[in-house]
């Protein structure tokens, strides 16, 4: 009884995949999302040795003039294989949403918006804390265009690093838009 009910049942289904079926409206082919090829290679010691050394090449991998390509390669070295970017965005009218990304899906969406324009990042202010091999760190980045230029813009990155014995990692970065017209950072985040 049940091998001959699995046998109309194998029959029915054949029957519905073999009959014609109304064609499916297809849409045009979406254009291929951008792609960046990372390479795996050795962290430079000097980047990984000290938290001072990954925050600073956390902001240089992304920083460079007009047409040249970012480090995304260096930049893989930075993190634990499973790190998790999210990405906070705030709309005008106060709503906040996350993204959560991997490396590559960060890569690929911050290649694409910087688009070969000259953008530099760099560290103004930190808060830090420390205990034993973790350490957390608040990082208040501002946006150029070029090195002689005034801030274009601010962000708050969270990072959580930790230590294995021979080198830093960096575990997870959150990034948090920092200031906008009509609401600037807070005392916390640039005092010196």
């Amino acid at each position: 009884m049940i091998r001959s009910t699995i046998e109309i049942a194998a029959v029915l289904l054949a029957g519905l995949f073999l009959l014609p079926q109304e064609t499916a409206k297809t849409e045009p082919p979406k254009k291929a999302a951008h792609h960046v090829k990372i390479n795996t290679i050795a962290a430079r010691p000097e980047d990984v040795r000290t938290i001072d050394g990954i925050v600073k090449a956390y902001y240089e991998v992304v920083s460079g003039p007009a047409g040249q390509p970012r480090q995304w390669d260096r930049d893989h070295t930075l993190y634990t294989p499973e790190v998790r970017f999210i990405l906070f965005s705030e709309s005008k009218d106060g709503n906040v949403s996350a993204k959560s990304m991997t490396h590559q899906e960060f890569a690929d969406e911050t290649d694409a918006e910087l688009g070969g324009r000259a953008f530099y990042e760099r560290e103004v202010h930190r808060i830090f804390h420390r205990l034993g091999n973790v350490a957390h760190v608040f990082s208040t980045a501002e946006q150029l265009s070029s090195l002689d230029a005034p801030a274009i813009g601010h962000s708050i990155d969270s990072l959580e690093l930790f230590w294995d014995g021979q080198r830093w990692w960096i575990a997870s970065a959150n990034i948090w838009p920092g200031d906008r017209p009509g609401r600037p950072l807070t005392p916390e985040f640039i005092s010196h």
